[in-house]
Formats: C-alpha cells, sequence, structure tokens
C-alpha cells in the first residue's frame, strides 16, 4: 500500500501550527509510555475541529510513521453519542499499526478493549481535493478491493468519553491497530452492503464466550456511503486519499469487548473472514 512521508519540520510555520505540533507531540509521548492524560495542556489544547485536525496531521512527522490509510470513527447514532460528538471522526492510519488475519495483536496499555468488525476498502486511484462533493459513484469507481477488518482502537485520554471533539481529533480519533483480512471476491460490487449481514464470535481458547451480529447499515447506513463520506472529508481538508491507502470505514455492530487471551473473528460469508488473538499479557 502506498504511504506517505511525514512532511520536513521545516515546514512548520509559528503560532496555530507550532501548538498543533506540541499537541502531537504530547498525545505520542503518551502512546509511547502508556499513560493518559485527562486534557491537552492549555497552551496546546484544541479548541475547534479544525484544530484537532490540525494536531493530528502532525502525528506522522512527531512519531516518524507513514500514513497508510484512513479511518472513520462514530459512524452511527449510539457511537456518536458513547463518545458525545455529533457527526464521524477521521483518523490516520500509520505503519506500525496494521495486522494481518490471525495475527495476535498487543493488550498491553489498550484500555478501550474491544475489537469492530469493519468493511475496509484499498483504493486503486487518487481522489485529490476538489471544490465539488465526489459521488459515491465517483468514489466507488476508485476503489480497488474490499476486505473484512477488525479495528483494535483505544485512547490517550481519560475519560475519553468527555473528551470532546477536538480533543479526540488530535489524539487520532482513538485510532491503535487493526487486522485486515484478504480481498474480497469481486462480486461485493453486486450486493446490497447496506443489509450485508456480519457475524462475530469472541472465544477464549476453546470456549465460547459469546456471538454477536451486525450489518453494513450500522455504517452511515451503509459501508459505501461512509466512504464516499471520508472522500469529501478529506478533500474539504485539502487532502488526497490516496491510491493504496486502506479505509475503514466504522463498526458494523456493537463493538466486542476483549480480555487479554481472548480471539475475535468476524465472518462476512461469501466476502469472507476475518480473525486476531488479543495477546495474553
Amino acid at each position: 500500500m502506498t504511504q506517505t512521508n511525514p512532511a520536513p519540520t521545516s515546514s512548520l510555520p509559528s503560532n496555530g501550527q507550532a501548538s498543533a505540533h506540541q499537541a502531537a507531540q504530547v498525545i505520542w509521548a503518551h502512546w509511547q509510555s502508556g499513560q493518559v492524560l485527562a486534557a491537552l495542556p492549555e497552551g496546546c489544547h484544541p479548541m475547534s475541529a479544525a484544530q484537532g485536525y490540525a494536531a493530528q496531521a502532525q502525528l506522522p512527522m512527531v512519531s516518524g510513521r507513514l500514513v497508510v490509510g484512513w479511518k472513520i470513527a462514530a459512524t452511527s447514532t449510539n457511537g456518536q453519542a458513547h463518545i458525545n460528538v455529533s457527526s464521524p471522526l477521521v483518523g490516520r492510519l500509520l505503519s506500525g499499526q496494521v495486522f494481518e488475519s490471525g495475527a495476535t495483536v498487543p493488550s498491553a496499555g489498550n484500555r478501550m478493549r474491544v475489537a469492530e468488525p469493519e468493511f475496509a476498502f484499498a483504493m486503486a486511484q487518487d481522489l485529490p481535493p476538489q471544490a465539488a462533493p465526489y459521488s459515491q459513484q465517483q468514489v466507488m469507481a476508485a476503489v480497488a478491493s474490499l476486505h473484512p477488518a477488525l479495528e483494535v482502537p483505544d485512547s490517550r485520554l481519560e475519560p475519553f468519553t468527555s473528551a470532546g471533539e477536538a480533543q479526540l481529533l488530535a489524539d487520532n480519533a482513538c485510532a491503535r491497530h487493526y487486522v485486515l483480512g484478504p480481498a474480497a471476491p469481486d462480486v461485493w460490487r453486486d450486493l446490497d452492503l447496506s443489509t450485508y449481514p456480519v457475524h462475530a464470535r469472541v472465544q477464549h481458547g476453546s470456549q465460547l464466550k459469546y456471538t454477536r451480529d451486525g450489518t453494513g447499515g450500522n455504517v452511515l447506513g451503509d459501508p459505501r456511503i461512509a466512504l464516499t463520506w471520508l472522500a469529501n472529508q478529506l478533500s474539504s481538508l485539502g487532502i488526497t486519499l490516496e491510491k493504496g491507502h486502506v479505509v475503514i470505514t466504522g463498526t458494523c455492530m456493537v463493538p466486542l469487548e476483549l480480555q487479554p487471551g481472548d480471539s475475535a473473528s468476524a465472518d462476512f460469508g461469501p466476502l469472507g473472514r476475518v480473525e486476531m488473538i488479543f495477546s495474553a499479557t
């Protein structure tokens, strides 16, 4: 997948951009140490969505990681209510966060302890910023493949449910790890993803703990709608959705509660299956 290099530090202007850079440094330092914070310091505390996105945009630079894709958080009214926001949030997927199906995903330091079954799209061509909104037809024509995925989110803000939109955006919309399954057969293009069922299981060893079901309709009504929203949100921010980037579109069911040592799987029927182990330590 395409990897976007962080912007050079020398390109940073002063004032607002410097404050955004400081916020990103604080967030990343807490990610590295495993510590949490109640709020970003006053000198770099974002007060608007624009300031939150500006801070998030500095994360690749301060982390030395590459942008390999995007996530959408809060793509259901229940999800928005849970974190007290009124619309979906965009986060960057950074190199070092992605796992293949069947992998063991770190549990250390993860306080959310959930996995979220999601429809993921890999892009076949760039969608650069433009004045007019992209149509769903234009966006889907730019997609290379669909993949079943599991996201394992987390936040450095405590409590993240009352941190507010601006700080959650600075915290990269709670992006941490994700597991990408194999590309689905191309028949997905002819299916109604708004009603498409997904079945999930959580086990501990050979013991089944519970199952859960969801549909693509829980993702802004349809994962295709969510992807189109993401493309237009990036366009409004002056950002290209790049060829090779992966977009995970939001959970299609109530997140799966996990404990260390659990395994989780999501069965997308003819479109494939994705699974992971939440590390025991």
